[in-house]
């Protein structure tokens, strides 16, 4: 009969021990978590914060050259944005269509003139890395037409084709091929000679060398070649409809200042960079998505 009273006093100083042991783990999980949110927040807030500063201080500064110079300010041309983008597919003529329409040419043109772009500038740009005798052949060539304005091609587009729309391509076509070109041949002239040498003792063809060891070892380089095209093709495609005319952002914007409507070409440069700004993320994204 003695041995229950034993029993229960050895026990007795355990559950207190417990409690405390489980106490204490719920109030270092409970830190860990508060520390996680804490370190959580500041990330984002090294990420947000600086963007919105620079936000602010573009708005502050437009605000004040608004007041000086006369031209629309934010509240104006966000009112003016609301309004052209409550119907942006209208149509009420041929020159007079929703700001929507206008994009989606534009980005028909860009999407066609690049297109036929990375079809030639891509394979090309393998080939002059690859054999030193094309190389040699095209570089010069290559240096002396790249640093032409993309415009100074458009009369030579209006004058072949003798319309707006294959002029406009073409000059998109001759502005996006140089990056293409030369980003590839060089990432083909920076693959290991030892790739190289392998392939040649173990008597690859020419093929297997490209789809096993130039392709992999160039798509970074290829990628960013296509980056910056797409970026100058954007950009040469205002231009260019400025001055060919049709439907399109750029002829939009040109239009709008034959009308002195000087807020709706604030609306439209945002509208440029913000396009222009999502097709680059959007190429950035699909590079990341390779394994190199």
């Amino acid at each position: 009969m003695s041995v229950t009273p034993m029993m229960k006093t050895a026990t007795t100083p355990v559950i207190p021990r417990l409690v405390l042991a489980a106490g204490a783990a719920i109030i270092a999980a409970e830190a860990g978590r508060r520390e996680r949110v804490v370190q959580a927040i500041a990330d984002t807030a090294r990420v947000v914060v600086p963007p919105l500063l620079g936000f602010l201080a573009l708005l502050l500064i437009w605000s004040q050259v608004a007041r000086t110079s006369g031209i629309p300010g934010p509240e104006v041309t966000w009112d003016a944005a609301v309004k052209l983008f409550s119907d942006p597919f209208h149509t009420r003529g041929p020159n007079d269509q929703g700001i929507g329409w206008n994009i989606l040419h534009s980005l028909s043109r860009v999407g066609m003139g690049f297109g036929l772009a990375a079809l030639i500038g891509i394979p090309l740009g393998f080939l002059i890395g690859r054999f030193m005798f094309l190389h040699r052949m095209t570089s010069p060539i290559i240096s002396l037409l790249r640093p032409v304005s993309p415009l100074a091609w458009l009369p030579i587009g209006l004058y072949v084709f003798k319309e707006a729309q294959p002029a406009a391509i073409w000059v998109i076509f001759i502005s996006s091929i140089w990056p293409m070109i030369i980003n590839t041949s060089v990432g083909v002239t920076r693959v290991p000679q030892d790739y190289l040498n392998v392939a040649k003792v173990l008597n690859l063809s020419e093929w297997k060398v490209f789809t096993r060891i130039l392709f992999p070892a160039v798509l970074p380089y290829t990628l960013t070649g296509v980056r910056l095209a797409v970026g100058v093709a954007w950009l040469v495609i205002v231009a260019a409809e400025m001055l060919t005319g049709g439907v399109g952002i750029g002829f939009w914007v040109w239009d709008e200042w034959n009308n002195l409507n000087v807020a709706h070409i604030i609306v439209a440069i945002f509208v440029v960079g913000i396009v222009g700004l999502i097709l680059e993320q959007s190429l950035m994204l699909l590079a990341k998505r390779f394994e190199y």
